[in-house]
């Protein structure tokens, strides 16, 4: 039996890397997909894809740094199906850099986006989610929310916040709401991440790291894996890295 026909799913960060993969794993399966990020032109290609091959995707063009922009997302969702089953909040981005060399604006970008847009989220569909008496709430953190590693002090921070948020919604909206609250936490993925680092002491670092990363579509699955349970079964945390993979 499959959990996830049917299911309405909301994806923040769905015009590449894990939000893509996810958004045609879950789309494979029988979700209607509900794509959200900035770059509308991805968007669009992405639900037309979705679309052609039997599926069933929607887009609405989201900045999640913008509360305002979220709400709007949830609210198009409901108007849209009447309901909200799944959030999965994987919007982010990973700018590793050292302390010495201060990239501060990076440190805003990775707080605007990595935990931010993760409040908002929770907030704009945990109204309905009350509403309708259940729902989940998938978070994609990282490794780097369980270790930290050299020149990942501030990512690892925001990514840290991301696991407590989690877990603090568990303990607040699970049990009393009927909310499923998971924590997905990604290691090395290919994804081309590196290709956003400015800091030139760390891209030695990425090189290293690279060797071992793998497919997106293995993170994509794992969420599938914890989408596809029944309301009164949670999976709470999963890690996913490649094995050779040391922190």
């Amino acid at each position: 039996m499959s959990y996830i026909q049917d299911k309405v799913v909301i994806i923040t960060g769905s015009s590449s890397g894990i939000g893509e993969a996810t958004a045609l794993h879950l789309a494979k399966n029988g979700a209607s997909v509900v794509l959200a990020a900035r770059n509308e032109e991805k968007l669009k290609n992405l639900a037309d894809r979705i679309n052609k091959d039997g599926g069933t995707a929607s887009y609405k063009v989201t900045d999640v740094t913008v509360k305002e922009d979220v709400q709007s997302l949830v609210d198009f969702t409901v108007d849209k199906f009447g309901r909200v089953d799944t959030l999965i909040n994987s919007a982010g981005m990973m700018l590793f850099s050292m302390w010495d060399n201060a990239h501060v604006d990076e440190w805003e970008t990775m707080i605007d986006l990595n935990v931010k847009g993760v409040l908002y989220g929770v907030a704009a569909v945990l109204p309905h989610m009350k509403k309708q008496e259940g729902g989940q709430i998938i978070n994609v953190g990282s490794i780097a929310g369980h270790a930290i590693g050299e020149g990942h002090g501030v990512y690892s921070s925001t990514k840290y916040a991301v696991r407590a948020i989690t877990e603090s919604l568990r303990k607040e909206v699970s049990v009393k709401h009927n909310i499923q609250a998971v924590l997905v936490s990604p290691g090395v993925i290919a994804t081309n991440w590196q290709d956003t680092v400015t800091d030139e002491d760390v891209k030695s670092v990425l090189g290293e790291l690279n060797k071992v990363a793998i497919d997106v579509d293995y993170v994509a699955e794992t969420i599938g894996f914890v989408v596809n349970k029944p309301a009164n079964v949670m999976i709470n945390d999963v890690i996913v890295t490649p094995t050779a993979q040391e922190w």
